[in-house]
């Protein structure tokens, strides 16, 4: 299962991320990194991007990014 597909108010934990090269960098330096506990807030209303909370702060993906980092439910 992949965040994209995680519908607002779940929650799940980050089990890997599939991106490579500047996506994936770019993730870790949000702070996107296995382990982590994440809680889908809102879509918005064309679905794209998302918004997510992570170790308390808030950022935005779009659902192509979201995508590349899979999840388990919590």
């Amino acid at each position: 299962m992949t965040l994209d597909e995680i519908r607002p108010g779940g929650e799940c934990r980050i089990r890997k991320l599939a991106a490579g090269n500047k996506l994936g960098q770019r993730l870790l330096d949000m702070g996107v990194y296995p382990g982590l506990r994440v809680k889908v807030i809102r879509n918005t209303p064309l679905e794209d991007p998302m918004e997510v909370e992570l170790g308390g702060y808030f950022i935005s993906l779009r659902h192509e990014e979201a995508r590349s980092i899979e999840v388990e439910q919590s």
